[in-house]
């Protein structure tokens, strides 16, 4: 039976969400693991969610990556276990030195919260099997540190490891380089994301006109744990 584990800090806000999609929506054995949990085993993929864990004291994310948890999210990445992180989680996975770069505060310097286009740029990995390449999709943000930074040498090798996952179509909400919205490592199975797919997998809670191609982040993950 498959096992998927979200990770959950002080601070943490979108942990019932992500658990309501993998639960509820594609029927998978789901727990809730507290950040002080020193041993993680049976867990075929964890999720580290959005929200603010400790309440984003000295920056975004660096607490959390001292916790307990992440030393086990290293062995399990370190292993080939899925890892995918979300918004604040894809701020930790960064601070954790599990993915290169880092988010900073937006260029704006204000709290960008709205719908997005974004485009796949890598479709061949866990996380993005069921999209086409080049497809573009909407998806909802909600980030006041998103801004994805990057030296001009790691950016190469981003690029040249198909590394960048998805990127901002159009309109840049936060200044990233290269309009990144989202990254891998370099063998596929960690993946942080600033936008929200958990927020855009049901009708009852998109737009009128808009659909739920967000959800393909998780068919994708699910359907590659079930081969």
């Amino acid at each position: 039976m498959l096992k998927i584990g979200i990770a959950v800090f002080p601070g943490s806000n979108c942990d019932k969400d992500v658990y309501h999609v993998i639960s509820n929506i594609f029927k998978i054995k789901t727990d809730f693991i507290w950040h002080t949990k020193e041993k993680m085993t049976g867990y075929d993929a964890i999720i580290i969610p959005g929200g603010f864990s400790y309440g984003d004291r000295l920056r975004a994310g660096i607490i959390a990556a001292h916790s307990p948890i992440i030393k086990e999210v290293k062995r399990l990445g370190k292993e080939g276990t899925l890892i995918l992180g979300i918004c604040n989680g894809f701020q930790i996975l960064v601070e954790s030195e599990l993915l290169p770069g880092a988010l900073i505060t937006n260029e704006s310097l204000k709290f960008v919260c709205k719908w997005a286009d974004i485009q796949v740029n890598n479709n061949t990995i866990p996380f993005t099997n069921e999209f086409r390449k080049e497809q573009v999709f909407k998806i909802p943000l909600a980030h006041g540190e998103g801004r994805y930074v990057i030296s001009e040498e790691r950016l190469k090798e981003l690029k040249n490891k198909n590394q960048i996952v998805f990127s901002y179509k159009q309109d840049n909400p936060n200044g990233s380089f290269e309009s990144i919205a989202g990254v891998c490592n370099e063998a596929g199975n960690i993946m942080g994301m600033m936008p929200h797919p958990e927020r855009a997998c049901q009708r009852e809670l998109i737009g009128f006109g808009l659909n739920n191609e967000a959800l393909k982040i998780f068919e994708s993950l699910t359907n590659y744990l079930k081969k």
